[in-house]
């Protein structure tokens, strides 16, 4: 199983980005997929997930307004649209893929069986 991450980057704050995680090795409609992230001398802590189906998203309430997860199944991919990002949001981001029917929520990330390799995303003031 990979989870391939992208789309990170530098921005200014107020700016924009779109993270891609493209998946392979596993039926992805089988899975409901997360976003968590790491800032520095921080821990990881969730950001957004969305139900195997696609019709239930959650959001963390530091997110919630700004952040947008979406899938395509026909595509094995999941995105994370992030708007007006402040300095705050600085980290590496992670996808995660949590199998359906395995218990928990999708906030826990220990729920999550695999996880892609992360990619950085920089807000500058």
């Amino acid at each position: 199983v990979q989870l391939q991450a992208s789309g990170g980057g530098l921005v200014q704050s107020g700016g924009s980005l779109r993270l891609s995680c493209a998946a392979s090795g596993l039926t992805f409609s089988n899975y409901g997929m997360g976003w968590f992230r790491q800032g520095p001398g921080k821990e990881r802590e969730f950001v957004a997930a969305i139900g195997w189906a696609g019709g239930s998203t959650y959001y963390a309430d530091s997110v919630k307004g700004r952040f947008t997860i979406s899938r395509d199944n026909a595509k094995n991919t999941v995105y994370l649209e992030m708007n007006s990002l402040k300095p705050e949001d600085t980290a590496v981001y992670y996808c995660a893929a949590k199998r359906r029917f395995s218990g928990g929520t999708y906030y826990e990330g220990p729920r999550y069986g695999y996880w892609g390799q992360g990619t950085l995303v920089t807000v500058s003031s």
